[in-house]
């Protein structure tokens, strides 16, 4: 499958680091590593210098007739949530979502993509600090704003500037496989958010790395899925009670044991099914399900898809290190 061409349109006042995201995660690395970089355009209403908040400008080739050949559009920012963007912008990304492009929103730019009405009726996410702006504005978009990233489908949105890697990872995900995603968060050096795969919107993102006792407990989880594992594993792990620990879980996390540890067990069958060619019996025992049906019930109820579908999918795309 040839790399997707992407358009990432630029607004006066853009973060640098808000512009950089795509090409972070997208754009590959040199020399060649684990990834055919994916073509990006960086696009603006009219070519030329473009002011950042840094205090200098950065020259734009193109314009927005570049968003017309894109397979992926990305809105990665935008300066005044209070405001419309131009129509130039809001025609450009109805015009490529019309015409089966993903538009992805970053920040405030889940703001443009809503202007353009492309969010009414779907789900979607934004800075959590503008909250109640977006929910004035749009008062027909469901705003998850606890999430980090939503997939509603054609469109995707991404809260706050790091989550944009999140929202770019996941993307990455979807259309090169995990195992892929993996080495590029590797590379750059930030969480995959594994969990969430397929599904509308990710329910159990991965918390930040950290050394307590919840941290440590989490990252020993996850080294044993294989074996059963429950609250009270995790608790004795941390040497907490049962209450406590499940507080302190859900505080870290924003979710409780159960499905974060069946949203771990799904990323590590993803791994097994794109970097080996073992049976799905003993995936299904590494990933700690036991059988194959309950890896299949769990599988398709977190990506949409079988685990024979998606090792058909991604396992020939996966690029393992050497």
């Amino acid at each position: 499958m040839p790399a997707p061409r992407v358009a990432v349109i630029a607004a006066d006042g853009i973060s640098p680091f808000h512009l950089s995201v795509p090409s972070l995660v997208w754009g590959g690395e040199e020399p060649a590593g684990e990834m055919e970089p994916w073509p990006i355009d960086v696009a603006a209403v009219r070519p030329g210098p473009v002011a950042t908040s840094a205090g200098y400008a950065i020259g734009v080739e193109h314009g927005l007739d570049v968003v017309e050949r894109a397979d992926i559009v990305v809105m990665p920012w935008w300066h005044d949530p209070h405001r419309s963007a131009p129509e130039a912008v809001l025609g450009a990304l109805r015009v490529a979502h019309d015409r089966g492009a993903q538009v992805v929103g970053l920040c405030l730019g889940s703001f443009v993509v809503a202007d353009a009405g492309l969010l009414d009726g779907r789900a979607a996410t934004t800075h959590w600090k503008w909250e109640a702006v977006f929910r004035r504005r749009f008062p027909e978009v469901d705003l998850r704003p606890e999430e980090l990233y939503v997939d509603a489908g054609a469109v995707i949105t991404g809260a706050g500037a790091t989550a944009g890697v999140d929202t770019c990872l996941y993307v990455l995900a979807q259309r090169a496989g995990q195992a892929v995603a993996n080495q590029v968060a590797r590379r750059i050096v930030a969480a995959p958010h594994r969990a969430g795969g397929q599904a509308q919107y990710i329910e159990a993102p991965v918390p930040e790395p950290g050394d307590d006792a919840v941290a440590r407990a989490m990252a020993w989880a996850a080294g044993a899925l294989d074996i059963p594992l429950g609250i009270d594993d995790l608790a004795a792990h941390a040497c907490m009670s049962r209450s406590s620990f499940t507080r302190a879980f859900r505080a870290r996390t924003g979710t409780s044991v159960h499905p974060w540890l069946v949203a771990q067990r799904v990323a590590r069958a993803q791994d097994l099914l794109e970097t080996t060619d073992l049976a799905m019996d003993e995936v299904a025992r590494h990933a700690g399900f036991g059988t194959a049906p309950r890896l299949r019930s769990h599988f398709v109820a977190a990506l949409g898809v079988t685990p024979t579908r998606y090792r058909s999918d991604f396992a020939a795309r996966a690029v393992v290190p050497g």
